[in-house]
C-alpha cells in the first residue's frame, strides 16, 4: 500500500516541493546569517574610526552614563509631570482663573480679594513703559529672550547662591512664576517645581508674551492684601497704575521679591532701600542710565498713610480654592463677579495668629521650632480661622491645608474608635501594656517603659504605643474571623479596617499600609485632621469644612447658600461608639497628655496629643461642643525640634485660642456626652463662659459693617459735643471759683 502511494505522481511532486521548500529555508537561515556576519563586520570597520583609549576613552565612558541617567531622569520627570497635563485639559482654564472675588467675614466686614480687578483692569500697553522695564530688570531680564525656562539665569542664579551661602537670587521666570501661581501650591517640592516647568512651557506655546506679563501683573501678591499691581497701586499710593511715578514704579517692583518683608506701610525705610536696588537693576540691564534714575533716588515715594492691616491671607488663599471648586461644578453659574461671606471669625483669626507668632518668638529657638498652623473649626465644618504658617510674607504655602505631616499618637482615636466599633471593647476593657512585635518591627512607649494591665481608657489617656499596635492586630482577627492567622496577618487586616475607618471620618491622606500607621506614622493635613476630629462631638458625623456661607453676584442676587446648597451630613460611625471614644478623650484632656488644654470647669473637652518619631512634628488636636480644631509644630524641612510634644506648645497654643474663641458664645455640649456639673461661681453668674476668661484677652464684640458705621458716626458725634462743651466751659468761671461759690452757697443754705 505504501509503495503504491509512493509511485503516485502527485506524491512525488508534493516530496519534490517540500524537499525545495526546506532547501529554502536552510539556504535562507545560512544566508542571512552571512549577510548579518558580514554587516557587523562593516559596522564594526566604520566603528573603530571611533575608537578612543587612555583618558579620551574615560571621557567617553562618563558621557555615555550621563547621556543614558539623562534619558532615565526625562522619563521620571515626565511621570511626575502627569497632573500638570492633567490640570491644562480644560479648555476654559484661564476663563476659570478669571474669577474676581471679594470676601466678607462671617459678620459682613470686607476682609480682602481674590482673582481679577474686572472693573479695574489697566491693559499693558497703559503702563508706564518704567514700570514694566522695573520688573523685568528685577524679576526676569531675559523674559524675552527665554522659552519659558531661563536656563542662563538659572544658573547665574546657582552660581552666586553658591558662593553667598544663601539665597540672594531667584532662578524662577516669570512664565514660572505664572505657572504656580495659575495652577499650583505653594509647596517646596520636587515634583512641583518638575510641574511649574512644563505648565511654563506649555504657556508659552499657548499665550504670546504680552499676555504672559499681563496676567502676571495682574495675579502676583504684593503686600497688604493686595493681588496685581494695580490693586498695589491703589493700595499704597492711592492712585492707578498708569499714573505711578518713577520712585513709585521701583517701589512697587521691589515688593515682588518679599512683599512682607519690603511693604511700605510696613517698614518704609525697607522699602526705599529695595526701591533703590531697583533703580540701579535699571541701568544695569541698561534700560536707564545712572542720569535718569538721579530724581527718583534723590525723591524716594513715599506711600499715603495706611495703618498696617492684618489680612487673613491664608484663610482666603484657601476659600479662593474653595470658590473655583464651586465654580467648576456649575454652582455658581455663570456669574464672575462674585461676593461670598465666609465663615471666617476675624477676632479668632487675629487672636490664632497672634498666639503661634508669639509662641514660635518666645519658645522657637529653645524647641528649635520654626513654623506653626493651625486650624479653628465648629463641628459642622464651619471654619472661623486658618494660621498657614509663620510669616504669609516670606512663605504663602500653606501649612493648614497643603503640607503632609505625621499626626504621631493624635492618629491612634482612629484606632481606637475601630477597636470599640468591633463590639469586643468599651472604655473599661482591660488591656495589657508589653512589649509586641510585627516582624522585625517593634514599637516602644515614649519613656521606654511598659504600664502592664489597666482599662483601655487609661491606655488611650497615656498615648501608650504598644496598646494601639495591639489593637490593630485584634481588629484584624475580629475582620479575618479565625485565629489562625498569624500576628503580621491581623495587623494588616486591622490596619486595613483602621484606614477604612479614617475614610468614613474624611481623611483622603494616601495612608499607606505599614505596620507603623496605627501610631501614626503615615501623613495628613491638618484641615482634614481637624475635620475628623469634629465626629468626635458631633454624634459621628462626616464633617466637610467649607469656607462660604453665602455667594452672591454682582447684582445681590443669592447664588449659593451652604445650609440650603451643601449636601447634609451623613452619620459616618455609630453614635454610640463615638460616645464611648468621646469619654475617653476627655480623660486625655483631664487627666492625661492633654492637661495644658483644659478649658476651665463646667467646659468639656476631647483631645489628643501627637508627637512623632524623632520629635519633628508636635500636635494637639481637639474639641468643645461649640468649635475645636487642630494645632501643629514643626519645620518645613523635617529638622527635629528639641523635646516638643503635642502636651507642651501645641497644646497651651490650643488652650491659648480656644479660651479667646469661646467667650462670649453660647456654650454647646458635647452631643450624646453628659456635661459636667458647673461650679457654684459659674452656676451664679448663669454660664460657664466666665470661666474660660481667666487669663485671656477680652474678646471684642463682633458687629456688622452697618453697626461698625454706625458707631462711627456716634464717636464722631460725641467728639463734636465734647469740643463745643469745652468751648462753654471757657467762657464760665474756672472750676475752682464755681466750687467756691457753691460751697458758701451750700453753708448758707445750711445755716438758714
Amino acid at each position: 500500500m505504501w509503495q503504491r502511494l509512493q509511485s503516485l505522481a502527485i506524491v512525488k511532486r508534493m516530496s519534490r516541493a517540500l524537499l525545495a521548500f526546506d532547501s529554502l529555508i536552510d539556504f535562507s537561515v545560512f544566508d542571512s546569517g552571512r549577510k548579518s556576519l558580514e554587516s557587523y563586520e562593516k559596522f564594526s570597520t566604520f566603528m573603530s574610526r571611533f575608537h578612543v583609549s587612555g583618558f579620551a576613552r574615560i571621557g567617553v565612558e562618563l558621557a555615555c552614563e550621563g547621556l543614558t541617567m539623562l534619558l532615565a531622569a526625562g522619563i521620571v520627570a515626565m511621570a511626575m509631570a502627569a497632573p500638570a497635563f492633567n490640570m491644562t485639559s480644560e479648555r476654559d482654564w484661564l476663563k476659570r482663573a478669571d474669577l474676581a472675588v471679594s470676601f466678607s467675614d462671617r459678620y459682613g466686614v470686607e476682609v480682602g480679594q481674590r482673582g481679577i480687578k474686572h472693573d479695574d483692569a489697566v491693559q499693558l500697553e497703559d503702563y508706564p513703559d518704567y514700570l514694566i522695564k522695573a520688573v523685568l530688570a528685577t524679576e526676569d531680564r531675559r523674559f524675552y529672550d527665554h522659552f519659558g525656562i531661563d536656563v542662563i539665569g538659572t544658573a547665574r542664579a546657582l552660581t552666586v547662591n553658591a558662593r553667598s551661602s544663601n539665597v540672594v537670587q531667584g532662578g524662577s521666570s516669570i512664565t514660572q512664576q505664572l505657572a504656580k501661581n495659575l495652577f499650583l501650591s505653594n509647596e517646596r517640592t520636587v515634583t512641583r517645581k518638575i510641574n511649574e516647568a512644563f505648565l511654563a512651557l506649555w504657556l508659552e506655546h499657548h499665550l504670546t508674551k504680552r499676555e504672559i506679563l499681563k496676567l502676571y501683573l495682574d495675579r502676583v501678591y504684593m503686600g497688604g492684601g493686595a493681588f496685581g499691581i494695580q490693586a498695589a497701586a491703589e493700595f499704597y499710593f492711592g492712585k492707578s497704575v498708569k499714573d505711578v511715578t518713577l520712585a513709585e514704579a521701583a517701589m512697587l517692583a521691589g515688593l515682588f521679591k518679599a512683599p512682607a518683608k519690603y511693604a511700605p506701610h510696613v517698614n518704609l525705610p525697607a522699602a526705599r532701600a529695595r526701591a533703590n536696588d531697583v533703580l540701579n537693576n535699571l541701568v544695569e540691564a541698561g534700560f536707564m542710565n545712572s542720569s535718569q534714575i538721579l530724581a527718583a533716588q534723590r525723591n524716594p515715594a513715599t506711600p499715603i498713610a495706611r495703618e498696617a492691616k492684618e489680612s487673613p491671607d491664608w484663610y482666603l488663599d484657601w476659600a479662593w480654592t474653595e470658590v473655583q471648586k464651586l465654580a467648576d461644578a456649575g454652582k455658581l453659574g455663570d456669574d464672575r463677579v462674585l461676593n461670598v461671606r465666609l465663615a471666617l471669625d476675624t477676632n479668632i483669626q487675629k487672636r490664632a495668629d497672634e498666639v503661634l507668632e508669639e509662641n514660635l518668638r518666645d519658645n522657637g529657638s529653645s524647641y528649635n521650632a520654626h513654623q506653626a498652623a493651625a486650624v479653628v473649626m465648629e463641628p459642622d465644618g464651619a471654619v472661623r480661622a486658618i494660621v498657614g504658617g509663620k510669616d504669609y510674607g516670606a512663605s504663602q504655602f500653606n501649612r493648614a491645608t497643603e503640607a503632609m505631616r505625621q499626626p504621631g499618637s493624635s492618629f491612634k482615636p482612629y484606632v481606637y474608635l475601630t477597636a470599640l466599633m468591633t463590639g469586643k471593647f468599651n472604655p473599661s476593657t482591660i488591656v495589657v501594656d508589653s512589649p509586641v512585635c510585627i516582624g522585625n518591627w517593634c514599637p516602644h512607649n515614649f519613656g521606654g517603659s511598659y504600664a502592664g494591665s489597666l482599662p483601655l481608657i487609661n491606655a488611650l489617656a497615656r498615648s501608650l504605643n504598644t496598646v494601639a499596635v495591639k489593637l490593630s492586630i485584634a481588629i484584624g482577627y475580629d475582620a479575618l474571623k479565625t485565629q489562625n492567622a498569624t500576628p503580621g496577618q491581623a495587623a494588616k487586616a486591622g490596619r486595613a479596617k483602621i484606614v477604612e475607618t479614617a475614610r468614613r471620618l474624611g481623611i483622603t491622606a494616601p495612608l499607606e499600609d505599614t505596620p507603623s500607621l496605627p501610631i501614626g506614622a503615615d501623613e495628613v493635613t491638618v484641615i482634614e485632621h481637624s475635620a475628623a476630629y469634629a465626629a468626635f462631638v458631633n454624634g459621628g458625623k462626616k464633617t466637610i469644612p467649607y469656607a462660604a456661607m453665602e455667594i452672591t453676584n454682582r447684582r445681590g442676587d443669592l447664588l449659593y447658600r451652604h445650609d440650603r446648597d451643601a449636601p447634609p451630613q451623613e452619620q459616618a460611625v455609630p453614635f454610640a461608639k463615638v460616645v464611648e471614644l468621646g469619654s475617653m478623650m476627655r480623660k486625655v484632656v483631664e487627666e492625661g497628655t492633654g492637661k495644658r488644654a483644659q478649658l476651665g470647669s463646667g467646659i468639656d473637652v476631647i483631645g489628643k496629643t501627637g508627637t512623632t518619631n524623632g520629635f519633628k512634628d508636635a500636635w494637639f488636636c481637639g474639641y468643645s461642643g461649640t468649635m475645636g480644631g487642630c494645632v501643629w509644630f514643626g519645620n518645613d524641612d523635617g529638622e527635629p525640634m528639641n523635646n516638643m510634644t503635642g502636651g507642651t506648645l501645641p497644646a497651651g497654643s490650643w488652650h491659648e485660642i480656644m479660651a479667646y474663641a469661646h467667650q462670649g458664645l453660647p456654650l454647646k455640649p458635647i452631643v450624646g456626652m453628659k456635661p459636667e456639673a458647673p461650679t457654684e461661681a459659674t452656676a451664679a453668674n448663669g454660664s460657664s463662659a466666665n470661666a474660660i476668661e481667666l487669663g485671656a484677652p477680652a474678646r471684642p464684640a463682633s458687629l456688622s459693617k452697618g453697626a461698625v458705621e454706625a458707631l462711627g458716626a456716634i464717636a464722631t458725634k460725641i467728639e463734636t459735643l465734647s469740643l463745643q462743651r469745652k468751648q462753654v466751659d471757657q467762657l464760665l468761671p474756672s472750676e475752682s471759683t464755681r466750687a467756691q461759690h457753691s460751697a458758701s452757697g451750700a453753708s448758707r443754705h445750711t445755716m438758714e
